[in-house]
């Protein structure tokens, strides 16, 4: 009797940590996203050794869809590029090249620019993506080396076709905010690092405006993710329809 009522306290405790961790896992998603159909502009820079080496900027619509998100991505600059799009439907992500007019389908997992894949300039909602479990507390350094007192979490992919398979994301114990994350293959393999920094008012709530990505092997290669001009939009249905790729005018 005594042991089965000991084991019913570690399965209540073990139950009550899983949720815990899910629990802080949606409060990042919370931060990192709006609650609504959203528009912004992503910079995302390259640099090899410190020096700037290539440079891409996005119009990024989005919009609320069961919980999860759906995206149109435009591509501004550079001028060859100018024109292209990216949409994320469901679990599906196409390319359309106007040049070509056609539309493929792509993995979130291919390299967009530097470091960056597909699937990181994407609003994502890791909660829904990925079961977290606590890994504990940790004091670690933040993207400024500042000294920030965390939750340790660690993710792993409920289907195939994620951006990762498995992720170690860092929390502020106080604000939930997300401070660092290390993103893994299958194999157990470093990817990158990212560091999510200059958090600022945007949309109801302090959202970091850059993310800094290192990359697993080569620390000298680093990416930059500059996010602004976040505003309330209405972004309809129809622009996020594959069929619909070729007819779409920005506003």
């Amino acid at each position: 009797m005594k042991l089965l009522f000991v084991l019913g306290l570690f399965i209540s405790s073990a139950s009550f940590a899983s949720m815990d961790a899910q629990a802080l896992l949606a409060a990042s998603d919370a931060i990192r996203n709006p609650t609504q159909s959203f528009g912004l502009t992503s910079t995302l820079i390259e640099y090899r050794k410190g020096k700037e080496t290539d440079r891409n900027t996005l119009a990024i619509y989005s919009r609320p869809d069961g919980g999860r998100f759906r995206n149109l991505i435009r591509f501004v600059a550079p001028i060859r590029d100018a024109g292209k799009l990216m949409l994320k439907d469901g679990n599906d992500l196409w390319f359309y090249d106007p040049a070509s007019k056609a539309s493929v389908r792509i993995s979130p997992q291919q390299r967009l620019l530097g470091q960056a894949a597909n699937g990181d300039v994407l609003t994502v909602n890791l909660a829904l993506d990925y079961r977290a479990e606590l890994a504990g507390e940790e004091e670690i350094q933040d993207g400024d080396r500042k000294n920030r007192a965390c939750y340790k979490l660690k993710l792993k992919a409920i289907s195939p076709d994620l951006t990762y398979h498995s992720i170690e994301m860092w929390l502020d114990k106080t604000s939930k905010q997300p401070v660092k994350s290390l993103f893994y293959t299958e194999s157990g393999r470093l990817l990158k690092t990212a560091y999510f920094r200059r958090y600022q008012p945007q949309l109801g709530a302090e959202r970091p405006s850059e993310t800094v990505i290192i990359d697993g092997l080569d620390p000298a290669w680093v990416t930059v993710i500059k996010n602004s001009d976040y505003a309330w939009r209405d972004v309809p249905t129809s622009w996020l329809q594959r069929d619909y790729l070729p007819r779409f005018k920005p506003e």
